[in-house]
């Protein structure tokens, strides 16, 4: 357990709850978990203990999330899967580079990932608003397993923050999903991401267990309502969230970085 004031773990729990709620709705609980560990924990810590604690804690709430969906939601599990599998490989590689990553280094990262998403959501008001009546071509789904799995998971490995989001972003663009079943699709593939980064960070002993087991209840128990709210709203509700959220967080990191 690294040395944080009780006031620091009250703050992580909320966030993890924050970030599993807002994870299972469209992805990206990252964008609100890895901010707070990177400034909740002290600044002795490298990051990658950020990253790895980040992994342990998302696991837990994306499984549950994706449980959650998979009972209730239209998800093709095979397809879901298959690209999950490619994810693994990806983020596993992408994890042995990330050891070498600085705080300072991947805060500015996070903003461009943020203010990137944010803009192509805004621009696109009809993205994933419905699904598409044909069949998916063979050879979107191979863009699928190629991008969304093994692209998209390398990122995740390496960096994280955004991963659900960009999954659920490439799922309903290249397989014509609408939002809420692009979010269930996107759980599943998070958990074999997710899984294969932690093995990395475990590995390489970056990972504070005590904390991140008691951030993960909290994170659970966000991903499982989140799941659950998702599905009763429909999409056009996803899409407020995920604005709402990356309009916050490009905020919060602009005055961290630039004025505190």
């Amino acid at each position: 357990m690294p040395d944080i004031s009780l006031t620091s773990v009250v703050v992580l729990c909320l966030a993890a709850l924050a970030a599993g709620w807002v994870d299972a709705v469209v992805g990206g609980g990252g964008l609100l978990l890895l901010p707070a560990l990177l400034l909740g924990l002290p600044n002795t810590a490298p990051a990658g203990y950020a990253l790895g604690t980040n992994k342990a804690v998302a696991l837990v709430g994306t499984t549950g999330a994706a449980v959650t969906y998979a009972r209730k939601a239209p998800v093709d599990v095979r397809l879901a899967v298959r690209i999950g599998v490619a994810a693994l490989a990806g983020s596993t590689g992408g994890a042995l580079l990330a050891a070498g990553l600085s705080t300072e280094v991947l805060k500015p990262i996070v903003m461009v990932v943020l203010v990137a998403v944010g803009a192509f959501v805004i621009f696109r008001p009809s993205f994933g608003t419905a699904p598409a009546a044909e069949p998916v071509a063979p050879r979107r789904v191979l863009a699928a397993i190629g991008f969304a799995g093994l692209g998209i998971g390398f990122y995740d490995g390496l960096i994280g923050p955004g991963t659900g989001t960009f999954l659920v972003l490439a799922l309903t663009a290249l397989l014509h999903l609408d939002l809420v079943t692009a979010s269930a699709t996107a759980k599943i593939v998070n958990c074999c991401t997710n899984a294969g980064a932690l093995a990395m960070f475990s590995l390489k002993g970056t990972v504070y267990w005590q904390l991140a087991a008691l951030m993960a209840v909290f994170n659970l128990a966000g991903g499982m309502v989140g799941a659950r709210t998702a599905l009763k709203r429909g999409a056009g509700f996803v899409r407020i969230v995920l604005l709402t959220v990356v309009c916050a967080l490009v905020l919060k990191m602009a005055y961290e970085q630039w004025v505190a």
